[in-house]
């Protein structure tokens, strides 16, 4: 059996970011992949509603709608991109 074992110096500010990478990797794949799959879907569902309604939509109106699902996918992997990236 292979193995790997990670070593961090945590009070290092690089391997601590480096750290927190690795251990949020999962959180991370799952919201991409949430992102990819289906966000396209329940923003369209979204869509559809408004136009039965009778509502004009405009592009910023569906820019708006895109990044704000994408901000509660990374809210719900609970992601905070300024801890992975500052």
């Amino acid at each position: 059996m292979a193995e790997a074992i990670l070593k961090y110096d945590l009070n290092d500010t690089d391997d601590a970011m480096a750290h927190m990478r690795a251990i949020k990797s999962l959180d991370m794949a799952l919201a991409l992949w949430e992102i990819r799959y289906n966000t396209k879907k329940s923003i369209g569902y979204a869509l559809e509603g408004k136009d039965l309604k009778g509502e004009s939509v405009s592009n910023y109106d569906v820019l708006d709608m895109v990044y704000e699902r994408i901000y509660e996918i990374l809210d719900e992997h609970n992601i905070k991109l300024d801890d992975l990236i500052i």
